[in-house]
């Protein structure tokens, strides 16, 4: 058979996943980092399977502490 989620675990998909935020006030031009990023919940930014691929780039906008990145 094929394994897929059922109706219930979809509809928690948005609340149980995290999203990579803003640790604190990152300003345009700031690069990335551990430091200034952390992961929460819920899911509505970048997945935390994208970290390595956001750590040391720059950001091309301002994000407030807690904004996910999008």
């Amino acid at each position: 058979g094929v394994k897929k989620p059922t109706k219930n675990e979809l509809k928690n998909i948005p609340i149980v996943r995290r999203s990579i935020v803003a640790s604190e006030f990152i300003k345009k031009g700031t690069v990335f980092s551990q430091t200034n990023l952390t992961v929460k919940r819920p899911f509505k930014g970048k997945s935390p399977m994208e970290w390595d691929n956001l750590i040391g780039k720059t950001a091309k906008k301002d994000f407030a502490v807690d904004e996910f990145i999008e």
